[in-house]
């Protein structure tokens, strides 16, 4: 029998359709009845497609307050910890477990001050500040039933492999564990392979109407000194639009929203130079509508799911076509229809030219 939501129990039913979910995506309907039946997963579906409720259903679904901490969610950036953390805390509102998110970039000490008074259902962190915890004694895992990898490839990219082998040690031996990432190469399947239980479920959605509809245009330049008019005039066009605009360095963010500000745009910063309340209070007001336009660099360019991007701009073609791929992913999101439009100067030669080989790579998949 084919999977949905009305299998599910009242407080978990209740949530969803606060949430607005009608029927489970693809990644969803091949994850959550597996998940349910107690299997390990290595889950691989595009980033949008779904893949935090795919894990989070059955993790609130198997869960009670009363149990301490019965889930432990690794991600590798603190805006992918916070948006896991939010979903997971809509999920389980009717069921009162206690969700909370610990990363870097923020004081320790008010982590020790929440964990000395409370005893969290749900752990979402990034590895960092989870070994840090853990190595002071803060939680307890006596209980944990499941574990999860969100977002493993860029885990790998990010250096984390060390600090993840660590925590995964200190966790019980009995549990369910999910691995879900966008790519699956042989790291990936080597650490399936050395932490998931023999017979875990490997589920890979890939449909074409889960695919990104995006139209991607190349606006060629005779050089980079043009680059901000044509950006300027690229945002009359398209007032209405949520749009990012991605640039190569902090001090680009700073600059370039600083002169859109002094052009009268609305518009907000994303980057790595600013506190952590900061950049929480700029995806806030980008996500609610109440300012059109982020500058952005790449902190912001894998794992946020900000529902209506309409437009990305790259100002500055990253070197790396991994990353560009990434970026243009921000828009046409499951399924939906995006534009992506690049600023090509003379410079950007060489990294235009390594983007079009790895999508030629891409069509031969």
């Amino acid at each position: 029998m084919d999977f949905d939501f009305s299998q599910l129990s009242n407080p978990l039913q209740r949530a969803l359709k606060d949430m607005g979910f009608e029927k489970p995506t693809p990644i969803q309907k091949e994850s959550i009845p597996l998940a349910l039946k107690g299997y390990d997963l290595m889950g691989q579906a595009a980033t949008g497609t779904g893949k935090t409720a795919a894990f989070g259903i059955p993790i609130v679904e198997g869960s009670k307050k009363e149990e301490g901490t019965v889930a432990l969610i690794m991600t590798p950036t603190r805006e992918l910890a916070l948006q896991v953390k939010e979903q997971l805390y809509q999920l389980s509102k009717y069921k009162g477990l206690k969700v909370f998110s610990f990363y870097g970039g923020t004081p320790v000490q008010k982590d020790l001050e929440l964990l000395w008074k409370t005893v969290p259902n749900i752990v979402v962190g990034t590895p960092g500040r989870i070994k840090d915890l853990i190595m002071r004694g803060l939680f307890n895992f006596d209980n944990l039933r499941y574990f999860v990898l969100d977002e493993a490839d860029r885990m790998l990219d990010m250096g984390f492999i060390e600090d993840i082998e660590w925590i995964i040690q200190q966790l019980p031996k009995e549990r369910q564990t999910f691995l879900f990432s966008a790519t699956i190469g042989k790291e990936i399947e080597e650490l399936a392979r050395k932490h998931l239980r023999e017979d875990y479920k490997f589920v890979r959605v890939i449909t074409e109407e889960l695919k990104p509809k995006i139209e991607e245009r190349l606006i060629k330049l005779s050089s980079s000194g043009q680059k901000l008019s044509e950006l300027e005039k690229i945002l009359r066009d398209h007032l209405l639009e949520k749009i990012i605009v991605f640039v190569k360095t902090k001090k680009d963010a700073k600059d370039i929203s600083n002169e859109l500000k002094r052009k009268g745009f609305h518009v907000v910063s994303l980057h790595g130079d600013m506190t952590q309340r900061q950049r929480e209070n700029s995806l806030r007001l980008f996500k609610e509508g109440k300012v059109k336009i982020v500058v952005a660099t790449d902190v912001a360019s894998r794992g946020l799911d900000i529902k209506g991007v309409s437009l990305v701009i790259n100002y500055h073609i990253p070197e790396d076509p991994e990353v560009y791929i990434h970026r243009i992913g921000r828009t046409g999101r499951i399924g939906a229809y995006g534009k992506a439009y690049s600023l090509i100067s003379p410079e950007d030669t060489r990294a235009l030219w390594r983007i079009k080989k790895l999508k030629e790579s891409f069509a031969k998949v």
